[in-house]
């Protein structure tokens, strides 16, 4: 399993195309943060990095789809699928091995923006962000990236075109990020609207980024994460 999220990694940070995602990720956040007036903290007038958590889950959005696109799609391509096969490895763990090195590549990501909580932190002038708070919400927002890495490498699985796995694995992180929301608002639904809206990735995310976490909101990160990991060690079983 080491092996082969080594390998992912290291595969994903071999190429130019990885330093280009990853610089352009942290250019918008810092743009979106500090430069955009509509969007620029520097204007709330008051210590909180809310603006950055709304905004980081939609930049991941694209962001892990095109770390992961070429996770297995590349591998049908190529061929080389065929001699992973080869090798002592259960399906299990090339599946996992797969999601723990993208996961790995979104943490580098991730990490850096913490900087952000100093500088609004040292530019405050009384009282500071809410630690527990953005604690809570950088735990969300690595357990967010972990279940869009997992979506991810299960739509890389399903073809061996990058582009069709970069559309298909960004489309099914919209609709399980947002999609439940929404469908929550209808007038139609009335209360059973609330528990639609909690079967969605936002309304958890919202949650454990309040600074409280909850069992229940890793239960269902966990259960996301390993339903999508055995939906894609099927289709491996396929082939």
């Amino acid at each position: 399993m080491w092996m082969i999220c080594k390998k992912e990694w290291q595969q994903f940070f071999g190429s130019l195309t990885g330093y280009i995602a990853l610089v352009i990720f942290l250019l918008l956040t810092g743009l979106f943060l500090f430069v955009f007036p509509d969007t620029s903290l520097l204007d709330f007038g008051y210590a909180s990095l809310n603006g950055f958590f709304e905004l980081a889950p939609w930049l991941l959005l694209f962001l892990v789809p095109v770390v992961t696109m070429r996770s297995l799609a590349d591998e049908y391509k190529a061929g080389t699928f065929e001699l992973l096969k080869t090798m002592p490895l259960s399906n299990a763990s090339i599946v996992w091995g797969k999601i723990a090195g993208a996961f790995i590549t979104i943490a580098i990501a991730i990490i850096p923006t913490i900087i952000y909580a100093f500088s609004i932190q040292s530019l405050s002038s009384v009282g500071g962000i809410d630690v527990g708070s953005t604690i809570g919400s950088y735990a969300g927002l690595l357990f967010l990236g972990a279940v869009f890495t997992s979506i991810g490498v299960c739509a890389s699985s399903l073809t061996n075109n990058t582009v069709v796995a970069f559309i298909v694995g960004a489309f099914m992180c919209f609709i399980l990020y947002n999609g439940f929301e929404a469908i929550s608002k209808l007038p139609a639904l009335g209360s059973a609207g609330y528990y639609i809206e909690m079967m969605g990735i936002k309304f958890h995310y919202h949650s454990i980024s309040r600074g409280v976490v909850d069992l229940r909101d890793i239960i269902y990160f966990a259960g996301i994460i390993v339903l999508f990991a055995l939906i894609t060690q099927r289709m491996l079983e396929k082939r």
